[in-house]
């Protein structure tokens, strides 16, 4: 870390970006540049697969993952929602795919029980809900080094992922019967994509806010569709369109002191609405 704060960041035009400058704030950059590409990437498949309340429900998984965490004392909070999101993300593959009903349904379901679970346990015995309210609307400038390092890690296994493997997973997506009759692993791909976000959900909701994560997952993509004309275009608006975010929102937010992961959804509200009114009919 010590090799980028010393050579990355001399070169910014900021005072915070100067060897004395703010620590905390090469942190929440750094984090910045790492994680808006991985939702940029995420959020094309989100919206090609019709899946934007999904990720609204790992949130809530999330959220209940650390409140057991927080409830077990012993156990660090991380890797607990780690868990349980993951779990929870795994057990919703299977039962989209086993059920007889319709994807939102089976959303609504898992994400109401998971949100109660997690009140509940978060309440037990009287505690305090105020604890857990940083979760709800997050502080990047909280983030740290040993995170920062998981999430790029993830974003080069989610990019070689995409690499390998797009087509078979957005054709798992939007026509899943198809690509079985191709011998395609639809069950696989689809648990993959389902882990792969609740991952960045849970590694990035302390310090992007329970309330607004979602929309990190949809703005980006469903503004690239507006404007790309082909699949290589897509991603690409999408991943631009939410670092350019994802840079604005957290200097901004510095500046002026406002909530970074609301302050970035605000910078991606308009992305989108520039590309609806932009966009060619």
């Amino acid at each position: 870390m010590e090799v980028i704060y010393n050579g990355l960041f001399p070169l910014l035009p900021f005072s915070w970006a100067q060897p004395d400058g703010f620590l905390f704030m090469k942190n929440a950059f750094l984090a910045i540049l790492v994680i808006t590409p991985l939702f940029g990437l995420l959020s094309t498949m989100v919206v090609t697969n019709r899946m934007s309340f999904f990720s609204d429900a790992l949130g809530h998984s999330a959220f209940t993952g650390m409140a057991i965490g927080a409830l077990a004392g012993a156990l660090a909070p991380i890797p607990c929602a780690i868990a349980f999101a993951v779990t929870f993300a795994l057990l919703f593959t299977v039962a989209r795919r086993r059920a007889r009903m319709s994807s939102d349904t089976v959303i609504g379901v898992f994400s109401s029980t998971a949100v109660a679970l997690g009140i509940f346990i978060a309440t037990w015995g009287g505690q305090s809900f105020t604890k857990f309210n940083t979760l709800l609307i997050g502080d990047v400038l909280s983030v740290a080094p040993v995170e920062i390092g998981l999430l790029a890690l993830l974003l080069v296994v989610v990019a070689i992922l995409w690499l390998l493997a797009l087509n078979r997973m957005l054709l798992s997506g939007v026509h899943g019967a198809l690509a079985d009759s191709r011998g395609i692993p639809v069950a696989v791909y689809e648990g993959v994509f389902s882990v792969a976000i609740a991952l960045v959900v849970t590694l990035s909701m302390s310090w992007i806010g329970l309330l607004v994560i979602n929309s990190m997952l949809v703005l980006p993509g469903a503004a690239a569709r507006n404007l790309a004309r082909n699949m290589r275009q897509y991603h690409l608006f999408s991943v631009l369109g939410a670092l350019t975010a994802g840079i604005a929102g957290v200097l901004t937010s510095f500046e002026i002191g406002s909530s970074a992961g609301a302050t970035i959804t605000l910078y991606l509200a308009v992305f989108f609405a520039l590309s609806f009114l932009g966009r060619k009919t």
